[in-house]
């Protein structure tokens, strides 16, 4: 109980993320281990540094140019989409809130709604 609350601890403050906070109570419940343990080890820890986001969504932007287009032309869904490769190329580890927002500022001013 007091590992699992370490970990709870972890997703408040935003270190831990979902699909992370999966892995390390799976982890837990197998070895013992206490969650911060687990997530330096593993290095599981949430990016939270928009300028490390910044970056990644810079790069996902230039090799998703068509979802860029799609999205600044209204398209919604494609906003989803580039979300979705930031998680993906960040192995789950950006805050896809900050992903979001970051990306919408980049794109939103392109917007022809």
């Amino acid at each position: 109980p007091k590992h699992l609350l370490e970990m709870l601890t972890l997703v408040e403050q935003g270190t831990l993320g979902g699909p992370a906070a999966k892995a390390v109570f799976e982890e837990m419940f197998h070895s013992g281990r206490k969650a911060q343990d687990i997530v330096a080890e593993q290095g599981l820890s949430q990016i939270s540094d928009s300028s490390e986001i910044d970056k990644i969504v810079e790069e996902i932007m230039v090799n998703n140019s068509q979802a860029v287009s799609d999205f600044a032309a209204g398209k919604e869904q494609a906003l989803t989409f580039l979300v979705g490769q930031v998680m993906k190329a960040s192995k789950g580890r950006a805050n896809p809130n900050l992903a979001k927002e970051i990306l919408l500022a980049k794109v939103g001013g392109k917007r022809n709604v």
